[in-house]
């Protein structure tokens, strides 16, 4: 614990020693080795999501925890491939993408298609597959941002990946045609038994105000969460919250002033409380994003 406190300074205090008054920890579905079991048991999953998803609890450091550390390299297609591997030019190989998340403990890895493909025959059945679907590009100029489909599920499922991800922009204009696309792709993985992440990120210019960056708002995050398990995640990949009240400083959308009162405080601790609390009390999975590449 010493250490700990060391790795957080001077807010130490103010995280370890922590009590939540907002929502009671009763009221959450919380990880453990038997979330499976005691959460997941109760979805319309077939069977056959069940066991991969507890293939990815079981794989790794964490294994048996209920946590999950999944390694993501889709980069090469968001920030171009250079910009993400001059430094370390092993990496244009998917090979070592791969051996790194092992090397690493991960539950899984998750990566571009043609990334996972390249190797699956290799390390399909070493380390659980996560396929992205979807991504942003910026070669096309002038840039534009945009989550274009890239794979199809079938061809994630038969290169034997136990689960595939995507990405909807929530709070964009293309964000409508995005959720249509990622919950049909959802479906159809949930029908081959592949279990479902969403990046459920924001992405408006407007959500910038004042000198406040409201991408990261618990409120606005949270209702991309509420969306991300209404279109059938498993599991729901956010940026942590780092500020909140964002609907009522963009005087837009529909809150309730309990949701500043009684539902968060001021603590980071409780800003993802309300994130979970979104992704229907825990009965989806919230994993933060380790930040920028």
């Amino acid at each position: 614990m010493t250490d700990i406190a060391q790795l957080l300074g001077k807010d130490a205090d103010n995280l370890l020693q922590h009590r939540c008054m907002t929502i009671p920890s009763d009221q959450l579905y919380l990880p453990g080795h038997d979330y499976v079991d005691r959460v997941m048991i109760d979805n319309n999953r077939p069977p056959a999501v069940l066991r991969n998803m507890q293939t990815l609890y079981n794989t790794g450091r964490l294994a048996g925890t209920g946590y999950l550390s999944i390694l993501p390299v889709d980069q090469g297609v968001e920030h171009s491939a250079g910009a993400s591997f001059a430094a370390n030019p092993l990496y244009f190989d998917p090979k070592n993408i791969v051996e790194l998340a092992i090397e690493a403990g991960c539950n899984c890895v998750a990566s571009t298609y043609g990334v996972l493909a390249s190797v699956s025959r290799r390390y399909a059945h070493r380390i659980p597959f996560l396929v992205k679907l979807n991504h942003n590009e910026t070669l096309s100029y002038p840039n534009i941002y945009d989550q274009t489909l890239y794979a199809s599920v079938e061809q994630a499922f038969n290169m034997g990946a136990v689960a595939v991800g995507a990405t909807i922009y929530f709070g964009s204009e293309e964000s409508r045609r995005q959720i249509e696309e990622i919950s049909a792709a959802f479906e159809r993985a949930h029908e081959l038994g592949m279990v479902t992440v969403l990046w459920a990120y924001l992405r408006n210019s407007a959500f910038k105000k004042d000198g406040v960056d409201y991408h990261v708002s618990a409120d606005l995050t949270g209702q991309a969460n509420h969306l991300a398990a209404t279109i059938g995640a498993d599991i729901v990949k956010q940026k942590m919250a780092e500020n909140n009240g964002g609907y009522k400083a963009i005087n837009y959308g529909y809150t309730d002033d309990r949701v500043y009162s009684k539902l968060t405080s001021e603590n980071p601790i409780d800003l993802v409380r309300y994130q979970l609390a979104n992704c229907y009390m825990g009965r989806a999975g919230l994993i933060n994003s380790g930040g920028a590449a």
